[in-house]
């Protein structure tokens, strides 16, 4: 009775074990739909930021001419990674719409 245990603990059981174990690792590392929800929001607040960085910048600079800050020639129109990522949420929301 013995053996029989065990072949069917080692054929069965370890590779149940292991399928299970795999598939709760793959379903935890995706994204939820909440979790794209609040990287949406929190993008959309680092934008607001910066533009509103941009602004304080330019009222600076304005206001005294030996301040040169280096983000004023760094706009968020000459940064491709932004301009994409743009991009993708605008496909994103086409595409849910």
């Amino acid at each position: 009775m013995e053996p029989v245990i065990a072949i069917i603990a080692i054929f069965i059981g370890l590779p149940w074990v292991i399928l299970h174990y795999m598939t709760k690792w793959k379903t935890a590392a995706t994204i939820t739909t909440d979790d794209e929800v609040l990287l949406e929001e929190l993008y959309n607040l680092a934008k607001r930021l910066d533009e509103r960085m941009e602004t304080v910048e330019r009222l600076v600079a304005a206001d005294s001419p030996d301040f040169r800050p280096a983000r004023l020639s760094d706009s968020s129109d000459n940064n491709p990674q932004l301009r994409e990522l743009d991009r993708l949420l605008a496909e994103k929301k086409g595409s849910v719409l």
